[in-house]
């Protein structure tokens, strides 16, 4: 079952990159992307993280956490995210394999990742957009981004 807009964003705790445990009731107070990537190491989404990265700063302004997300290994995501410099948490969705995209209506079982699905909540954790691509192989704009924060 696929989120809809309106709907409350179904809760997880996964760990990012340092092991650290993250919420989604953590991430309340703030407006928030939680950003589904299938496949760390890969051009696209690096390019995508690598745009998120250069621009948190603006996302900062605007009162905005950021959250990736994807069903890699913290072993995996943790080089990832140092090779990048990543300044915010990649968390993995690991084991049960895929078990928070599948909430989210991101998991894609015929790749057994995630696909490209980003929901933008308010603060209370309500999902106000989501931002979505029709293939793996093309990656999301920015700007969306900040348009769906901008009309919270």
């Amino acid at each position: 079952m696929s989120l809809q807009i309106g709907d409350a964003a179904p809760a997880f705790e996964l760990p990012n990159q340092d092991r650290e445990m993250v919420s989604v009731a953590a991430l309340k107070g703030r407006k928030s992307l939680i950003v589904f990537i299938p496949f760390p190491f890969t051009g696209i989404c690096e390019g995508e993280l690598c745009m998120i990265r250069d621009n948190l700063s603006d996302l900062g302004h605007m009162d905005a956490n950021v959250v990736a997300i994807t069903v890699h290994a913290v072993p995996t995501i943790k080089a990832w995210a140092e090779a990048n410099h990543f300044g915010f948490s990649v968390l993995s969705d690991y084991w049960p394999h895929g078990e928070t995209a599948k909430a989210y209506g991101a998991f894609n079982e015929k790749v057994g990742a995630a696909n490209r699905h980003t929901y933008v909540l308010d603060e209370e954790g309500v999902v106000r957009s989501i931002i979505s691509t029709e293939s793996l192989g093309i990656g999301r704009e920015f700007d969306e981004y900040t348009k769906a924060l901008a009309a919270i």
